[in-house]
């Protein structure tokens, strides 16, 4: 690759990275003022269907836009790089058509089936997502595969803004209207459309600048390269199963666990002996970690942004040395970030709960769903190893393994344990399919990937760090506890105690980690303010 166009990837996925930075952000926090003004309940109804936007959302933003930027960057020639599109976007098109069918036309089964049949409205809304699915798919494709990703991340931020502004609109009204919760989250679910359309708009403006014209892909291609259409549609329709499903599985895969979750949880919690409002109530006390996994993750998945060129790169050239060598980098940085993020959070979460959510209900479940931070991150570091070597086939199972197992576990447990079951049944789904990459790469002939744990003893060192870190925030709690003399009263002290906490813990993290050289100077620098971190680091070694 050369060096030029090598700047112009590195720089177009730090301007993908930094949008999809505030996309998550804006994600995940319109989700507590959503929950304040709708409550417990109100939040279960909105999360219910969620994943069903989620999943059409994952296949518009990043999955498929991913799968067509290589089909065009493989491909020089922009006629046939044009003819091998159009060969995709029939097939592309009538799928994003069957998944709108299917979902409007079985909203109530489907609603019945999650267990609650006034959810139907609130499912033929979002189904109209998936129709925003072919145009999105291909215009980010284009683009990001021409390395123009501007028009990626200003559409996918501005989506994200008028989305979050009808949500929270439709909060309001619950509270100033005295709108029902289905009725607030029908509208809600409405800010997905709007979000759609602007976005649709933005990338054709970008279009219409940069190319002359929109995009069109819509007649019959004229293949004057020689090809068989027909072969060529084959091909690419299995690319497209195989790699477009493994890059929307896995940037989405929470989200089917959460699908699950919609369909699986209350009907369990019942069978437990709940009444049905109750488990809706319980429901919408379990998604309350829903954002809280999604800012653990945010910084760790955004290694792989970083990380996925450098890597494809040295597989390009064939440098299996310095392949190795930057994967085991990139396991270390995930591996140690996430597993500090999901420790500090967990130890922290009952002020969390209670700063953001206004009681402590369900800390229990919370405190072991955001373990998945550290599992899902690990997870998405050895699929993006794996992505980078063309190897699809294994991840798709080591998903489907990982799915199976939080489906047939999370009936017995939930049934059990309540919430918290459910949550031991996600970390189990995880675990799995982590064991399935684990496994997998040791079974790689001539691979010392996985000997990252060993070398320099950094799976000791990081669990010291770790244990340096929880002990920290334990005298921090008696250290609280003492000054007000009783429980915590109010959010504010909470939430103050809270942004306390993450200070001191990350301190300590950090500190440690320096102090015992859990990363090299190298890995320090690729870290956000790495560099004076070491800095400060090595000046208080001295004094």
């Amino acid at each position: 690759m050369p060096k030029s166009q090598l700047k112009r990837t590195m720089e177009g996925a730090f301007i993908l990275t930094i949008a999809s930075f505030i996309a998550k952000i804006l994600s995940a926090v319109y989700r507590v003022p959503f929950q304040n003004l709708v409550g417990d309940e109100g939040f279960y109804v909105y999360q219910q269907v969620y994943p069903i936007y989620g999943l059409a959302m994952t296949l518009a933003l990043s999955g498929l836009p991913q799968f067509i930027s290589r089909i065009v960057a493989e491909e020089p020639d922009p006629l046939k790089s044009k003819e091998r599109l159009q060969a995709l976007t029939p097939f592309v098109l009538w799928s994003a058509i069957g998944l709108w069918a299917v979902t409007f036309l079985f909203a109530g089964p489907i609603a019945q089936v999650m267990g609650d049949h006034q959810l139907a409205g609130l499912i033929r809304v979002v189904s109209f997502t998936f129709l925003f699915v072919p145009p999105l798919t291909f215009y980010r494709g284009m683009f990001q595969g021409n390395l123009q990703m501007v028009p990626t991340a200003v559409s996918q931020v501005v989506e994200q803004l008028l989305r979050v502004g009808v949500i929270l609109g439709a909060a309001a009204a619950f509270q100033q209207l005295g709108w029902t919760i289905y009725q607030t989250g029908t509208v809600a679910m409405m800010g997905a459309l709007v979000g759609g359309l602007a976005a649709w708009w933005i990338l054709s403006y970008y279009s219409r600048q940069i190319n002359g014209k929109r995009l069109s892909l819509w007649h019959k291609p004229v293949t004057s390269t020689g090809e068989n259409p027909a072969g060529l549609s084959a091909s690419l329709k299995k690319r497209f199963f195989l790699e477009g499903g493994l890059l929307t599985i896995y940037s989405g895969y929470l989200i089917l666990f959460q699908l699950a979750d919609s369909f699986l949880l209350t009907n369990a919690l019942e069978a437990g002996g709940m009444t049905a409002q109750a488990a809706r109530i319980s429901k919408g006390i379990y998604d309350r970690g829903q954002p809280l996994v999604q800012l653990g993750l945010v910084v760790a998945m955004a290694l792989s942004s970083t990380f996925l060129p450098t890597l494809t790169k040295y597989l390009t050239v064939k440098n299996q040395q310095l392949f190795e060598k930057s994967a085991k980098m990139y396991l270390r940085l995930t591996i140690g970030i996430a597993s500090a993020s999901a420790v500090g959070l967990a130890i922290l979460l009952p002020y969390i709960n209670f700063a953001l959510f206004k009681d402590g209900s369900g800390n229990a479940a919370l405190v072991l769903f955001v373990f998945s931070i550290a599992l899902m991150a690990t997870i998405q570091a050895y699929q993006s190893i794996q992505q980078s070597r063309n190897t699809y086939t294994f991840g798709l199972l080591a998903a489907g393994i990982g799915l199976l197992i939080k489906c047939l576990s999370m009936w017995p447990l939930t049934a059990s344990y309540g919430t918290a079951g459910a949550s031991i049944s996600t970390l189990l789904g995880l675990g799995a399919t982590l064991c399935c990459f684990v496994v997998s790469e040791q079974r790689r002939a001539k691979s010392s990937i996985n000997h990252f744990w060993h070398e320099g003893n950094y799976g000791k060192k990081l669990f010291i760090c770790l244990g340096i870190m929880a002990s920290v925030l334990f005298l921090y709690y008696s250290f609280v506890a003492i000054l007000l003399n009783g429980p915590l009263t109010h959010r504010l002290q909470a939430l103050l105690f809270c942004l306390g906490g993450v200070g001191l813990g990350g301190a300590a993290f950090i500190g440690a980690a320096i102090k015992i050289k859990l990363l090299t100077i190298r890995e320090w620098l690729l870290v956000p303010f790495g560099k004076k971190l070491l800095r400060r680091g090595e000046k208080h070694e001295i004094r």
